[in-house]
């Protein structure tokens, strides 16, 4: 079998991250090599390995090495897998601060150790489940004079998004989205006019970096030479990391709550409905061998709950990023770790991103689920977003996999909600016999039940 390079990984020329039948190794030059035996020689960095705050990972032996990468790198690591590879502008809030406090947590005891990391990239960061982890090994170098290198790309991926959100009610995802590279100091200035200036942070981290952009040309190469013959050394570098570590952790969104985040206390769905809905999905899954499964408009998770409890893995993906936000929260207090919750609009997905649209793939291309539930969906796409059922339904079908899916009739309320916004007559084709037939046109439908409400129907289709 040959290997194949992470398209993404091209930035950091030590560095090298590759897949082989399933399994993630990293190829490291000579520079490299030394870089992580100076990492794995601190304590903090090895505990962190070992209680799984940064991705498992060891260094393969040479009689290891796969034949196609014998002779090509210095040494070679293997890593633990990650179940499902998500990104910072898919995150909730709390994500990505928590995100952010894990990657300055270990920044702070790997300088107690004189090992530094030469990158602040929100992309370093990955999550299983409702728990952030460190992915970027080969980002961990013995300290070098002079500021930490990576503050000014944490400040752009990691604090001022979250700064937008805390100060300005603003979601900070398609902002992230559409700049990988996150915000600038001199944007943030900008946002953060007035007397939002003072609030805790902005000052050091933002105004400071903005008027330091504007006079020595962004902090290039000489700035940093210039600081450390001044004797900017590492204990400065941790007491600015414990600040920023302060601020960051600081951070709250105030945004009241959206109109789905309180989705099940304002529904439709009666006491005997919900009862008879869980019981459908328990029994649907029941005994089935679930390696991944996608809830798709999860809102609070409660079905995607449901699934974990048989599923190996369960991604929760919905639109409304306050609802994501309680949602991780929940799971990451009941300790549910195989549930990874993400904020998205399935009418828009994460599209590929980056160079050559190869670096951050679409949402689509990062696995195929055994399972895909869309309950409470069906209405939205089409009503809310005027999908055609057909196309609907060949989404679903190309995702691949055994479906369970809901469809709100046109009289129930959340549908009739829906409706009230749009010109009479513009669905004549959403009824529940047009849905039958071209569901059953791509799946042999296994099972149904039309809820006792009788204003919505469950299905199971296998392909």
């Amino acid at each position: 079998m040959t290997t194949h390079r992470e398209p993404g990984s091209f930035r950091d020329p030590a560095n090298a991250v590759l897949h082989l039948d399933g399994r993630v190794l990293r190829g490291l030059d000579a520079a490299g090599l030394a870089a992580y035996e100076a990492a794995v020689g601190s304590a903090a960095v090895r505990g962190a390995i070992e209680d799984g705050r940064i991705v498992g990972t060891r260094r393969l032996a040479d009689e290891e090495i796969p034949a196609d990468l014998v002779g090509r790198f210095a040494g070679v690591l293997e890593h633990e897998t990650i179940p499902f590879i998500s990104y910072p502008y898919e995150w909730s809030f709390s994500m990505l601060r928590d995100a952010g406090v894990l990657h300055l947590e270990l920044l702070l005891a790997a300088l107690e150790d004189d090992v530094t990391m030469k990158d602040g990239y929100s992309f370093n960061l990955q999550f299983r489940g409702a728990a952030p982890v460190f992915i970027d090994v080969g980002s961990f170098e013995a300290v070098r004079p002079g500021p930490w290198i990576g503050y000014r790309q944490f400040c752009q991926t990691i604090l001022y998004p979250l700064m937008l959100e805390a100060h300005l009610d603003v979601p900070f995802q398609r902002t992230l989205l559409g700049h990988l590279d996150g915000l600038t100091p001199g944007d943030m200035r900008h946002l953060l006019r007035g007397t939002r200036k003072w609030r805790k942070g902005v000052i050091r981290n933002v105004s400071l970096q903005a008027a330091a952009d504007q006079r020595f040309d962004r902090g290039g190469r000489k700035t940093q030479d210039d600081l450390a013959a001044s004797g900017f050394g590492a204990e400065l570098n941790k007491a600015l990391t414990r600040k920023l570590l302060k601020t960051l952790s600081s951070l709250r969104s105030d945004r009241a709550d959206s109109a789905w985040s309180a989705y099940r206390s304002t529904c439709s769905y009666s006491d005997e409905d919900r009862e008879a809905k869980d019981r459908f999905v328990r029994e649907a899954v029941a005994g089935r061998s679930i390696d991944l499964a996608w809830d798709l408009g999860a809102n609070d998770g409660a079905y995607a709950r449901l699934v974990a409890e048989t599923a190996r893995y369960v991604v929760a993906v919905d639109y409304d990023d306050v609802t994501v936000d309680a949602m991780y929260r929940s799971f990451r207090a009941d300790g549910i770790r195989n549930v990874l919750p993400l904020v998205m609009n399935l009418v828009d997905p994460s599209p590929a991103r980056g160079w050559r649209g190869t670096e951050r793939r679409a949402f689509t291309d990062r696995g195929q689920p055994d399972l895909v539930l869309a309950l409470a969906l069906v209405h939205h796409l089409a009503l809310a977003a005027n999908v055609p059922l057909e196309q609907v339904v060949d989404w679903f079908a190309d995702l691949g996999g055994t479906l369970i899916v809901e469809f709100v009739e046109p009289h129930d309320p959340m549908a009739d909600r829906l409706l009230g916004n749009k010109q009479a007559g513009l669905f004549p084709d959403y009824r529940i016999e047009e849905f039958e037939r071209i569901l059953g046109e791509r799946y042999q439908i296994t099972s149904h039940l039309r809820l006792p409400s009788g204003s919505r129907t469950l299905y199971v289709g296998e392909q």
